[in-house]
């Protein structure tokens, strides 16, 4: 059987030990002759033995004595609990701890040796004197620390993560791919999971697909990582995608392949894409209106000089904005915001056009027909928009979205009743233009027809799933479900759940994803069924947040980084444990 350990007691000093560590185990240290003893030594007869044996003159000396020599020989020590080790751990923490915000912040590592320590070093030397800001000039930050420091950052981010995906009972995945700086197809992973009584969501990896994009390459990317890090696909209960052929094809999609893994995931069509297809939707004649809003806005922004004269136009008309915005296709909200700022600014529109000579498009643009079509087309992209940032951030589940998507299509039944009524009001800027005046028929048709088509296709993007499954209405609010109508394995769970008042009261006052979370103990069937439509993503927002943090990463003169390290730094809510760190590493001082 292994001997006790014994440890070190603070009144050692007055026989004249100190402690240090060797092999991983307390010792005593001789502060006069600096011989090192046993373990087993650490008891006073054993210390007081050596002090009279070896050292009998200084057997009468005062504690003071011992205390003193103990301090000098902390100068000298080179073990961690040494001052030199104590002072160079400390250097290299502030190096970890920059080294992290360079990353968070999105900066080329040669800010830190460029400008963060001259800055410290600077500002130092004028508050506290030249002595204290030698000290700061120890610290590492040359370009090459930095990467190594971020690298090692990420790294104990990950196996954070790692270990928390792991242990949860499920987890749940969104990617997407795009192409960075470099013309280098990115991928990038999310994973949700159950951690800390709640459900949190966090990076998996990213990684450049070097050839192709197709589901099988992307299959291929994260069936390695599950392969390398030890994930299991039974554990998998949701993807969620974009939507692209190469994510959802019936036959080689990557969804396709990753069900053949797993035939029980929950595959999941982001919301938002979804979303920005169904607001696509116009009909032939607001859609003209619409392309010739575009085409009025370019040319006003087609030169320098252009854009010059109808700022000083618009100032000269006290305008709030001095310029148009260009409309882009792929940015969810970029023709909302091009369709509000060209009708704020209509008159100074038609002023320019008439000054520079444009009176076909002025006479066009200025015709009552587009005024009014304009209008309408200003007002529901607001409406759209609106929506389109409330199904945005991060921390959604399906149920959220879920009620977001329908209270916007009851919103469509709604204006469809009112229009017919030739009420506008929930048209703010059409309902100007038609304050002292009845709504003609055949704008009246034109939105009608616009509404119940926008109403079909999300209908048909968004079907009406939650009615039909029980497991839904149990989710939402189990005190309120039928019993007698849920799976016979879920039924008594669910009894015994509807009479825990203490429950009840948990479900007033807490998230939904946090009540479930807590209940796993207690009502395991139940809960797991809940968490396995809750923890499941519905948007691919948090990939798209990751592309935008990797184009600000992954500038024109920063194209050949390596990204993934500072990427995981910059994304992740989950610190590094730095101290771990610094107490593995032989530290040393910036050379």
């Amino acid at each position: 059987m292994a001997s006790k350990k014994r440890k070190y007691d603070a009144e050692y000093i007055k026989y004249g030990f100190v402690a240090i560590e060797k092999n991983g185990v307390e010792v005593p240290q001789c502060v006069v002759c600096f011989d090192t003893l046993s373990n087993d030594a650490l008891r006073p007869t054993r210390l007081q033995r050596h002090l009279h044996h070896r050292h009998p003159e200084l057997s009468k000396k005062p504690v003071e004595y011992f205390c003193a020599k103990r301090d000098s020989l902390s100068q000298m020590r080179l073990d961690k609990k040494g001052k030199y080790n104590q002072e160079t751990a400390k250097a290299v923490k502030v190096s970890y701890e920059i080294a992290m915000l360079i990353a968070k912040n999105k900066k080329p590592h040669t800010i830190g040796e460029n400008l963060v320590k001259p800055c410290i070093v600077n500002a130092v030397k004028i508050l506290l004197g030249d002595d204290i800001a030698k000290q700061f000039k120890n610290i590492s930050l040359s370009d090459s620390t930095v990467k190594r420091r971020i690298d090692e950052l990420a790294d104990d981010i990950k196996q954070q993560v790692l270990e928390k995906v792991k242990c949860s009972p499920f987890f749940a995945i969104s990617c997407d791919e795009s192409t960075d700086q470099a013309n280098c197809a990115q991928l990038i992973v999310y994973a949700r999971f159950i951690a800390n009584n709640t459900i949190e969501e966090e990076l998996l990896f990213s990684e450049p697909l070097k050839t192709t994009t197709k589901g099988a390459d992307v299959f291929q990317a994260v069936s390695q990582f599950f392969e390398v890090n030890g994930l299991m696909w039974e554990k998998l209960v949701g993807v969620c995608t974009d939507g692209a052929p190469a994510m959802l094809g019936s036959r080689s999609g990557f969804v396709k392949m990753v069900k053949s893994k797993n035939p029980s995931i929950f595959a999941m069509h982001c919301v938002i894409h979804r979303q920005a297809l169904v607001a696509k939707t116009l009909p032939d004649d607001l859609r003209e209106d619409l392309n010739f809003a575009v085409e009025v806005v370019n040319y006003v922004k087609s030169s320098a000089l252009n854009t010059r004269l109808f700022a000083a136009l618009c100032e000269s008309l006290n305008a709030d904005h001095m310029v148009l915005l260009y409309h882009t296709e792929v940015r969810w909200l970029s023709k909302g915001n091009m369709l509000g700022r060209i009708y704020e600014l209509r008159e100074a529109v038609a002023e320019f056009l008439e000054q520079r000579g444009r009176r076909t498009m002025c006479r066009a643009f200025k015709s009552e027909h587009f005024q009014f079509s304009l209008a309408y087309l200003a007002d529901i992209f607001e409406a759209l928009n609106s929506l389109n940032l409330k199904l945005q951030g991060a921390n959604a589940n399906v149920m959220a979205h879920y009620d977001i998507v329908q209270s916007f299509i009851a919103k469509i039944s709604l204006w469809l009743k009112q229009v017919e009524r030739g009420n506008l009001t929930w048209f703010s800027r059409l309902n100007e233009l038609f304050s002292d005046k009845c709504l003609c028929e055949d704008l009246k048709r034109k939105i009608k027809g616009h509404l119940r088509g926008l109403q079909d296709e999300f209908f048909h993007y968004f079907p009406d799933v939650e009615p039909q499954n029980l497991i839904y209405k149990l989710v939402r609010n189990p005190f309120l479900v039928n019993v007698e109508d849920l799976p016979h394995d879920l039924q008594e769970e669910a009894i015994e759940l509807q009479f825990n008042n203490l429950a009840k009261d948990s479900f007033e006052s807490m998230p939904l994803e946090n009540f479930w979370v807590k209940l796993q103990a207690e009502y395991p069937k139940i809960s797991s069924q809940s968490l396995r439509i809750l923890v499941p993503f519905s948007s691919t927002y948090l990939c798209e947040t990751g592309f935008s943090a990797l184009m600000t990463l992954n500038t024109q003169h920063r194209n050949r980084l390596n990204v993934e390290s500072d990427l995981r730094c910059t994304l992740s809510p989950t610190p590094p444990r730095i101290d771990n760190i610094v107490a593995n590493k032989h530290c040393q001082y910036s050379h």
